[in-house]
Parts: structure tokens; C-alpha cells; sequence
């Protein structure tokens, strides 16, 4: 009697198609098209996992930069001035600090300020 392959086969082409549920034209109905298209997403989705961590970096220094700039600074001099006066704060706390608390962050600034006066 003949094996027939038809049963994991169809299995696997149904779990390749359901991925690709929702793209444009061929790509989520022809199994070549997909396969490529699956592998082709699937590398943009890890690369863009970690570009995501430097695209929120980059957005919280512009935000500071802003903030800083209001109060008389520039971003690496405030962070040259925090790191003198002994402030261990990341870039998204102060980021936050800056939205949220504007109070709290114009003494941090203040403090910035005071330890690039005192470190010259």
C-alpha cells in the first residue's frame, strides 16, 4: 500500500497560511510567494525588535534636550553635570521625570548645573 503525505503536508501549508493572513495579493494565497514572505517578515520582525530599543533611546535625548534647553543647558552638558554631581538616572526615568515633574526636573537641572560650576 502507497503512503500518501497529504495529511502533514496540509497541516503545514495551513499553519504557513494563517501567518500570512492579511497580506497584499498573492502573498497569502500561493505557497511560494508566502514561504518567502514568512521568512522575509519573520527577519524584519527580530531586526526590528532591537532597532525599537534605540529608536526609544534616541526619542527620550530629544525629549531631554527640549527640556534641558528651557532651562538655560545642553543635553551632554546636563548629562556631564548629573554624572559630576554623583545622579544615576537613565535617559527614559529623566525622560519621564521631565513630562510628568517638571518641578522635580528644574532642581535636577539646577543640580546639574551647580556640579559643572563646581567641577571647572
Amino acid at each position: 500500500m502507497r503512503i500518501k503525505y497529504s495529511v502533514p503536508r496540509n497541516k503545514r501549508k495551513k499553519k504557513l497560511f494563517r501567518l500570512t493572513k492579511g497580506y497584499y495579493s498573492d502573498k497569502s494565497h500561493r505557497l511560494r510567494m508566502a514561504t518567502q514572505q514568512i521568512s522575509k517578515s519573520l527577519t524584519h520582525a527580530f531586526t526590528d525588535r532591537k532597532d525599537k530599543k534605540g529608536n526609544f533611546r534616541s526619542l527620550w535625548i530629544t525629549r531631554l534636550n527640549a527640556a534641558v534647553r528651557e532651562e538655560g543647558l545642553s543635553y551632554s552638558r546636563f548629562i556631564n553635570g548629573l554624572k559630576k554631581a554623583g545622579i544615576t538616572l537613565n535617559r527614559k526615568m529623566l525622560s519621564e521625570m521631565a513630562i510628568k515633574d517638571p518641578a522635580s526636573f528644574k532642581q535636577l537641572a539646577a543640580i546639574a548645573g551647580a556640579a559643572l560650576k563646581t567641577a571647572k
